[in-house]
């Protein structure tokens, strides 16, 4: 286990949580749009958190030095939302994140992408998924927008070893 992984710990959400999900998603979320549909599209997790079920299956956080650095949403075979704070990208808390999902899936697991998130696709590709479809339609959550996206997925027990 390198020091990286030692230093992020992943625990279940709590209601304390709260505040910084909202400031993790807000900030990343607009890194994801700007590689995508652009920052026009963005809304806040405020604004679409129930919308977009996100307390609808499990919920986790990652904590590095102590404070809660990103966040993962999955149900048995989808994981649904994955953000970590800009600041503390690269470090290992999003591929820790992916782990902790497929380790709690049943079997296949299944995401989607929005087009153009170059960093997110080679994350996720490293983790053992593939593209499944390209898929064209409006931004969930905010369908006044036209985006385009891939569909996932990844087999249980397909994660590179590394």
């Amino acid at each position: 286990m390198s020091d990286v992984s030692r230093e992020i710990k992943i625990r279940p959400y709590e209601k304390a949580d709260w505040p910084r999900l909202c400031e993790i998603h807000d900030a990343a979320r607009l890194d994801e749009l700007r590689l995508s549909v652009g920052e026009d599209a963005f809304l806040s997790l405020e604004d679409t958190y129930e919308n977009e079920g996100l307390f609808d299956d499990k919920l986790s956080v990652a904590e590095m030095e102590g404070v809660v650095r990103g966040f993962v949403a999955f149900g048995e075979d989808e994981l649904t939302w994955l953000y970590v704070e800009p600041s503390f990208y690269r470090r290992g808390l999003g591929r820790a994140l992916v782990q902790h999902a497929a380790a709690n899936a049943a079997g296949e697991m299944q995401i989607d992408l929005l087009e153009g998130n170059a960093p997110a696709l080679k994350l996720y590709e490293s983790e053992g998924f593939t593209v499944d479809k390209r898929v064209e339609g409006q931004l969930m959550g905010n369908e006044g927008f036209a985006a385009s996206g891939l569909t996932l997925k990844r087999k249980a027990g397909s994660a590179l070893e590394g």
